[in-house]
Formats: C-alpha cells, structure tokens, sequence
C-alpha cells in the first residue's frame, strides 16, 4: 500500500513538472468582440459597388429629381463584378441597393422611382437579386448599402418616411438570403427633389431615424449581421473619418456606447472605451464613389494600393475598396486590372513566411507551461497563443533564425477574443552582433503589418512596452516584400513648366508629351520642363537603373496654362497659390469677408470654356474652409455676369478630390468662382486650386 502510494505521488510530481497540468487560462481585459464582429473582422478585404441614377448624369450625388428612364445598364453583368472581386482575394461586396437620389435598384413595394419603372429590360429587372445570386455562385458574402437619406421621397423629414424606410430595409433583409453588413451612410438632411418640393430639410440624424429601434428590427431579420452607421446611435462598426484609405497608427477597436464621437476617436478608437466597435476603412478604387470617364486616368496605382493594404488591415482594421459601375453595366477594365495587380503583389509580398523555420523563444511563460510558450505565436493555429503570467505588462519574444535573413515586414496578432491590450511595442533586429530597433508602435489589435527598409538579422524581438492586462501574442510572421517602384509625382505650375518628383532617391525619371508610353529610351527629366501656354498630355514613370525595373505611367492631361492669369478680388499677395499648381499649397478669404464671397480672375484674353475645376485644401486642419455650395459666372468685361454652373460639391468633406463641372461652351475672359456654404457655417472659403476646361 506505501508503494503504490509512493507511486502515485511521484507520478503526481512528474505530471506537474513536465507540465500536464494547466494554469488558469487568462481572463479578457476589456471589451471583447461579439461573434459577428469576429467574423467580420477575418474578412479583411471586401468590395464596396456604386451605381445608380447619378451614373447617367456625372454627379457624385444625385439630385431625387433624375427621371429614371436615364437608367439604361445595357450590358449589365453582375457576374463580371462578383468574378472581378473573386480574383482579386476579395471576401464579399457591399452594394447601394438605394443611394441618396432615392432610387431604388431593386422592384420595392414602396415606392415608383426604381428599377421596376425603367425602359431597360421593360422594367423587370431585379440587380440587386443577380448581385446576390452571383456572389452566392462565387462564394462571396453579400452586403447591402442603404441611405437613410432619400432627396426623392415626399415625407423625409416627417415621422411617416421612418415607416418607409424601415420597410424598404425589410425588404431587403428578407428577399435576398443572408447579408453579412448593413450600411447607414451618415450623410442626412439637405437640399432635395422630395416630391416635388424642391426644397432643403434639416433633420437630427441622432433621433430622427429611431436607430434602437431600427437596429432591432435588423438584428431580428439578419442575426448573424454587423451594422455600420455613421452619425446614429452606437453601432458595431465605425467609419474611421476619412475616405482617405486609412486608419489612425494607433487604433483601439473600442469607443464608449454613448457620447458624441470626434473626428480623433474615430480615427484612433479609445483606449479604454467600454464598447467593442472596430473600424473599417472605406475608399474608392478612383478619386470619386461613381463612375465618371474622366477619372479613367486617375485609378489607383499599385503603390497607392499597398498603401491602402498596410493602413488599412494592416493597422488593426479591414477595407472596403469601391468599384464605380460604368453606364453600360460593368467595371471598367482598369479598375479590373488594378485590382488584379494588387492581388498578385499582396500574395508575392507575403509568399514566404521566414517565421516559419525560426525558433521562438520567450522572456516570460505563463506558469511555465507548454501550452502558452513562445513556439504558440509561430505554430499557424490562430487560436493557440503565447502568453505571460497576469501580473506581467513588460515581456519579450524572440525569433532565432538558422541563418542570417534578409526581412523588410513584421505582421503580428493578439487574440482579440479576449480584448485588445498591447499599448506599445518595439522590434528589434539582431544585427553584427548587437540589438538594433527598428520600430516602436502602439496598438497591435487583430492585425499589425509594420513596413521598414529591408534589414539583414540572426535574430528578431518584439518587446511589449506596456499593456491593459498580461500580454497575448497569437501570430507573428516576417516576411521580405518586392521593391515596387512608386510612380512619380507630376504638376504643371502657372508659367507652364513641368514638374516631375520621384517617391524615391534612386529612381530615374523618364516622360513623354505626345501620348506615347514613356521608356528609359525618352526623355529623360532632370530640371522642371518648359511647355509654353497650350495643353499638354504627360507621361512619366520611375525607373530603377540597378534594378532595370519601371514604375506604372504617371499621366496628366493638363489644359490650357496659366500664365496670363490674375486675381482681381483681393490684393493678397498669397492668394497667387490658388493658380500655383502646387495642391499643397492653398489660400482662404479672409474671416472678416461675408459669405457669399467672390474669386474673381482674369485669364488674360478671351478663351472658349467648357467647365472648370475647384481643388480644395488638402490639410485637414482646413477642412471647414472647403467649399460645399457654389455658383460659377463668366464674363467679358468683367462688369455683365452671367451665371454658367451653380449647385453642390457633393461629399466634397469626407472627398476633397478635384471637383469637376461641365457647363455649355462660352467665351469669357473673366470667370467668378462665388461660395455660398461652406463645411462649416462662419468660416471662411478656401482654395487649393481653382482651373478651367476649355475647348
């Protein structure tokens, strides 16, 4: 009996020694990720489509007034966009089932202005139903954007649109399987057709929807959905303040369920908000939401795109790129093939994982036990982790490789089942024999992608600085990325001369100005290029002549220069930076000048307009100086005004892109860009740029 009990004891102590029994797991910290937010959360990469009534008409917004037989898709394809999205490592698409016009591209019972009243396939066509077959047939979630807004409708405004909107929200959620994220878009209350009234309306976007209410009638017909609101009651997503493509560096996926959300919390989170509200950054494939031919020039490069890539999921959040749907029914091909290249350079980037064969090892363990050892943040099982004891805030892991390695991204990831805590952070590479940091951030999150110039280590340490609990590391990859050259930047200033910058100090820089594709084998740019005063159609690339290697072609059509031109509405000497050709540079009214207020130029001699162009600030910090309501007037003697243009720069705030607007060929030799509103009521107008488009 004493040796059997020996036994047992001695077997009780090896048990303990070798690490068979196990130490509390640790406990959440903080607010943590419901399911749907989980699983939303590993999507990453997702589409967002536009297309509407606005298509025909070349506005960003439109109107509510459009009369719907415009609506004329000929070659519609909704397998072309689900295919397009496929290719391109997307996980779902995200469609405006109804913009702010009011126009519904689905046969509601609710309303006239839809799909169901069009010539076009005599009105039996249903796309947001071909949208939803054809991801389901490739595999793609689906989503569904729908305004609150509607400048169509007779009642916006009144408690009865509610009634409308909600049912038109149930049709959706009903008839078209499962959705995985519904859209609030947070632009609410202005100047509209509203059945007739063509009037503005103001509205509280806090109370006015009844977003509690609303909210349960969604989560009631789609339970296993995420709802992305901006302006409404706290939801389970949030837009990130931009529609730039990225999120703050620092970006907790916390906010507090109440309270108003300034643009800083969007950006960044709050660290110890008491709700768990990720962010999700959403950007266009070109400078506009919908599609509009002249921007057929301005799809983002390849580097812009991998820009998006690192800020986006690679800073704790997901992206939601838009495709704008031409008028004839398709994505154009070079969105197509822009996307298709960002997918091909985002595998080759990250094909190798030298994480792989290193061996990790750790300053601390959790009860010194196996199962939570630094070999967990390197063995592929997302839900194993590497794990320090619960008093522990300070820890390192360190990755030995075979031999020295060549790495230039560090991807790293903490369970966020149980909450976000990392605060800050370093890595290190051992380099010659001594520890060298080459970077220190804050948050990791879901996911954290750092980028740095490639460096040659035996070995890699990440050290948390500081956490909200015991630190948890459940993924940590390396890799060494392709050089992708990024194309130059090009302006033309008001003397007429070219301006060609590289994105880097070892490329060379190549163009042409006949429409040809530039080469190594043309004109090579060494000092700003004279043009004179005519238009001009540049071409330029970045080329690597170690690497023989070329950037994608920079091209810019410009129109007519401007060197004749001069402000005649103020005296201001700095006022010249709205004709510089710099857009970083800009110019505002000063505080004392009542709205509405005048820029008045003279372009020297008469000219044959077409349209112009207003470019505002580019700094955030002088976002409430951009122009929203305008009118633009034409003259010969600069004393008889007429008025040519006059309307809004829609979503010009959260775009501040180019803002283009044709009007019906004249001849002028004055022009008068008027302000009526601004972003922000009380401030002053301000301009980046302002040009015109001539014949």
């Amino acid at each position: 009996m004493q040796k059997r009990f020996a036994i047992a004891i001695i077997l009780i102590l090896l048990f303990q020694h070798t690490g068979f029994t196990q130490p509390t797991p640790p406990r959440p910290v903080g607010p943590v990720p419901s399911e749907n937010q989980l699983r939303w959360q590993k999507m990453e990469y997702y589409a967002f489509i536009h297309f509407s009534i606005n298509t025909y008409t070349d506005m960003a917004w439109g109107l509510g007034n459009e009369d719907p037989t415009l609506f004329n898709p000929t070659q519609l394809d909704c397998r072309q966009w689900a295919r397009i999205c496929k290719e391109a490592g997307m996980k779902g698409i995200i469609f405006t089932a109804k913009h702010h016009s009011g126009f519904c591209l689905w046969p509601s019972n609710y309303t006239d202005y839809s799909v169901k009243n069009v010539p076009w396939r005599n009105g039996k066509a249903d796309i947001v139903r071909e949208l939803a077959d054809a991801c389901k047939e490739y595999g793609l979630k689906f989503g569904v954007y729908l305004s609150p807004w509607d400048r169509n409708h007779a009642d916006y405004g009144k408690p009865e649109y509610i009634t409308y909107f909600r049912n038109q929200l149930q049709e959706l959620l009903t008839n078209y399987g499962d959705i995985f994220e519904v859209w609030f878009d947070g632009a609410n209350g202005g100047s509209g057709y509203y059945g007739g009234a063509n009037e503005t309306r103001k509205i509280d976007s806090k109370t006015y929807y009844d977003w509690p209410n609303t909210y349960k009638l969604v989560r009631k017909l789609q339970p296993n959905m995420v709802i992305w609101n901006d302006g409404g009651d706290r939801a389970d997503l949030r837009w990130v303040g931009t529609e730039a493509g990225y999120v703050g560096e620092t970006n907790w996926s916390l906010l507090n369920a109440t309270g108003d959300v300034p643009e800083q919390m969007l950006r960044h989170g709050v660290e110890n908000g008491d709700t768990w509200v990720p962010g999700e950054v959403n950007t266009s494939i070109r400078p506009e939401w919908f599609y509009h031919e002249r921007e057929d020039r301005k799809v983002k490069t390849l580097p812009q795109l991998m820009d998006l890539y690192y800020n986006s999921i690679g800073r704790n959040g997901t992206l939601l790129l838009n495709f704008p749907i031409m008028p004839n029914g398709l994505i154009h091909e070079k969105d197509e093939k822009a996307v298709q290249e960002f997918a091909k350079a985002t595998k080759e980037a990250f094909a190798v994982n030298l994480a792989k064969n290193a061996k990790a090892t750790a300053s601390q363990v959790r009860g010194k036990k196996p199962v939570y050892d630094a070999g967990k943040a390197i063995d592929a099982d997302p839900e194993s982790y590497w794990a320090t004891d619960d008093a522990v805030r300070n820890a390192s892991l360190t990755l030995r490789f075979t031999k020295p390695t060549a790495f230039n991204r560090f991807l790293v990831q903490e369970p966020i089942r149980l909450g976000q805590r990392v605060k800050s952070f370093t890595v290190e590479a051992f380099v010659d024999g001594n520890w060298k940091e080459i970077a220190k951030e804050t948050t990791i999150g879901y996911k954290r992608i750092l980028r740095f110039p490639t460096v040659e280590a035996t070995q890699l340490r990440l050290t948390i600085l500081d956490a909200k609990g015991c630190p948890l590391i459940s993924n940590l990859e390396v890799y060494k990325a392709p050089l992708i050259l990024t194309p130059p930047i090009v302006r033309r200033d008001q003397a007429g001369n070219l301006h060609i910058k590289p994105g880097d100090t070892e490329s060379e820089l190549y163009y042409t100005l006949d429409g040809s594709p530039p080469t190594a084998n043309t004109n090579k740019y060494t000092v700003p290029v004279k043009t004179g005063t005519g238009k001009v159609d540049l071409k330029a690339i970045a080329y690597n002549p170690f690497t023989k290697q070329s950037s994608i072609v920079s091209e810019e059509k410009f129109d007519i220069a401007r060197t004749g031109w001069k402000i005649l509405s103020t005296e201001a000497k700095s006022a010249h930076q709205v004709l510089d050709g710099d857009p970083n540079t800009s110019w505002q009214q000063p505080k004392s000048q009542p709205m509405p207020a005048d820029l008045v130029i003279d372009l020297g001699k008469e000219e044959n307009l077409t349209g112009f162009r207003y470019l505002p600030a580019q700094n955030w910090w002088e976002e409430a100086s951009i122009i929203t309501q305008y009118q633009f007037g034409v003259s010969a003697d600069n004393t008889n005004w007429k008025t040519v243009s006059e309307g809004e720069f829609s979503n010009i705030k959260n775009s501040p892109v180019w803002q283009t607007k044709p009007f019906e060929p004249t001849k002028a030799r004055y022009i008068k860009l008027r302000a009526l509103k601004n972003t922000q009521e009380g401030s002053a107008p301000g301009y980046a740029e302002v040009d015109i488009i001539t014949q």
